[in-house]
């Protein structure tokens, strides 16, 4: 509820708040264990409870409470839709952190920075709130990021819990409870391996998406640049993509350049068929045109 609300606000404050409570971290790290020690845990069924319960807050609250903002300009909400390969990289040494944290008392005090860290509760949030408001793909980008997160998380859990130990303590208890033939742990390797990869996937195509739009958007901030050329003391304040349209944001103080001048002064540099829109400083919205081959 505290994430919900935080992002609904766009918040930062209010959705750090929700992550250092971080309710569904100990249980993924219980998961790692589980693995290690070769043991039957509950673990999985309190992260998909928490997971479905999380979405389903934010589903209802984003249906029941009234909103007049823009999921577009909530940052909150647009910063965990996108993830990339970093993100994941990130999630494997924070989950290092805090399995260490987790096993050694003496260095428990780094276990809320660790789970301001780690980003679980919030992108389920935003996964909600984006499946009310109808914009499945951003809840699928969420729930992307909360995956890598889990799965990075358990990774580095089974890492650090067997230099620690667990490994051998559970080897030896399945034995002594004549769990053997469950124990082998071929099983939840081969499964944590497709797991990383299944993940490592979609953020590695996410990663490489996001650099060569990025490209684009500086070769088209270029162009741009040149054609507000015309009117003096006017700029280019940004050009940014969403959903698939190219919006270039001007201050002017007179009128706007001929903008179908912009949509083929583009041409040169954005792929055909895109859509290209100018938005003034007066919050006037043109609708230029679309880029042609």
């Amino acid at each position: 509820m505290i994430a919900t609300a935080g992002v609904l606000a766009d918040s930062v404050a209010t959705v750090i708040g929700a992550m250092i409570i971080a309710p569904l971290s100990q249980p993924i790290m219980s998961l790692a264990l589980g693995v290690i020690e070769r043991r039957r845990t509950k673990a999985l069924l309190f992260v998909v409870s928490g997971v479905a319960l999380v979405v389903a807050i934010g589903w209802v609250a984003s249906l029941v409470l009234p909103t007049s903002f823009d999921i577009e300009h909530n940052d909150q909400i647009m910063g965990r839709t996108s993830p990339g390969l970093l993100d994941l990289v990130a999630a494997v040494a924070t989950g290092t952190a805090g399995a260490v944290a987790l096993a050694r008392r003496d260095i428990a005090a780094v276990l809320p920075g660790v789970a301001i860290s780690i980003s679980l509760v919030p992108p389920l949030a935003v996964a909600g709130v984006c499946l009310g408001e109808g914009h499945t793909a951003l809840a699928l980008g969420a729930l992307l990021l909360f995956l890598s997160n889990l799965v990075a998380l358990v990774l580095a859990g089974t890492v650090v819990f067997s230099f620690c130990g667990y490994a051998v303590e559970g080897r030896e208890a399945a034995v002594r409870e004549g769990r053997t033939k469950y124990g082998t742990m071929r099983r939840p390797a081969a499964v944590l391996a497709i797991s990383v990869t299944m993940v490592s996937i979609p953020l590695v195509l996410n990663t490489a998406i996001t650099v060569y739009m990025a490209n684009l958007s500086l070769d088209a901030r270029a162009v741009a640049d040149e054609w507000i050329a015309a009117v003096p003391d006017s700029e280019v304040t940004d050009v940014s993509w969403r959903h698939l349209e190219l919006h270039v944001e001007v201050r002017t103080p007179d009128e706007v350049p001929d903008t179908a001048d912009l949509v083929s002064r583009l041409a040169d540099v954005i792929p055909f068929g895109v859509p290209v829109v100018v938005d003034t400083s007066l919050g006037e919205r043109i609708d230029a045109g679309t880029v042609s081959g």
